[in-house]
């Protein structure tokens, strides 16, 4: 910088030399001279003032944005639950505002995606909710998640999903058993609930512990009505038996009722 510095001055004292070879030569008096080394004195000086101006006003610039910068992590250490951020304070100001205003894009994008995932893993409960019927995961919509909560809330989603296809199978195999127990018995629904199983799509119904509950329930009852159909089938047949034996009923007879 010395060295530029130094052919600078070497440039203004060439070029004031000659300035002053061409006033010479055109013969411009001395006073006058003296008048034109002036204006050209006092328009260096503006361009010099006005060049230091815009460097101040530069530095001015980077120690604003320095202050945001740093104001802007504090709040973001804050938010996304990390230590406070620490600067080289031995770098330079132009070094310290890239380096902090790099940081500040890195935490910011940090907030975002920590928030976007939030939003899809909340859509994602939501939906599992309504089909399982029970409570959303506990979490502040407004602050941003920590990632131990994000990996709690993906743990959390992942079991409902589970659950789910856990019930689906569960209601999707009772439904077929309940079916055929209701065609066998000549069993019309006569409930709401027997219609929601029988009739109702299988997407649309609700796979609540109470519902699941209430299936096995269902099918406990068609179970145990045809158990004891059998039973009764089981006695009038013995029955049958027994009397065709007293009548001494051919065995031609037998075989023709025994279709029934």
């Amino acid at each position: 910088s010395e060295v530029l510095a130094a052919e600078a001055v070497s440039c203004l004292n060439r070029a004031m030399a000659a300035l002053r070879d061409i006033w010479e030569e055109i013969g411009i008096p001395e006073e006058q001279r003296l008048e034109r080394t002036d204006v050209v004195r006092k328009h260096i000086k503006s361009l010099l003032d006005m060049m230091v101006a815009e460097e101040e006003s530069l530095k001015e610039r980077l120690l604003k944005s320095i202050a945001l910068c740093r104001k802007e992590l504090d709040t973001l250490c804050r938010e996304l639950q990390l230590d406070p951020f620490e600067t080289e304070e031995e770098s330079t100001i132009l070094q310290m505002e890239k380096n902090l205003r790099t940081c500040v894009e890195v935490l910011q994008k940090q907030k975002r995606d920590r928030k976007q995932e939030l939003k899809a893993l909340q859509e994602q409960d939501r939906v599992l909710c309504d089909i399982l019927c029970t409570a959303l995961f506990s979490i502040d919509p407004g602050s941003v998640p920590s990632l131990e909560e994000l990996d709690c809330y993906r743990r959390h989603v992942a079991s409902l999903n589970s659950l789910k296809e856990q019930r689906r199978e569960e209601f999707v195999t009772h439904k077929r058993q309940i079916i055929l127990l209701m065609e066998e018995l000549d069993h019309t629904p006569d409930t709401s609930f027997e219609r929601d199983v029988v009739c109702e799509d299988e997407e649309a119904f609700c796979l609540s512990k109470d519902n699941i509950s209430a299936l096995q329930n269902l099918l406990q009852q068609l179970e145990a009505r045809r158990a004891l159909n059998e039973a009764v089938c089981a006695e009038l047949r013995a029955r049958v038996l027994a009397l065709w034996d007293r009548l001494h009923v051919p065995q031609e007879e037998r075989q023709s009722s025994a279709v029934h």
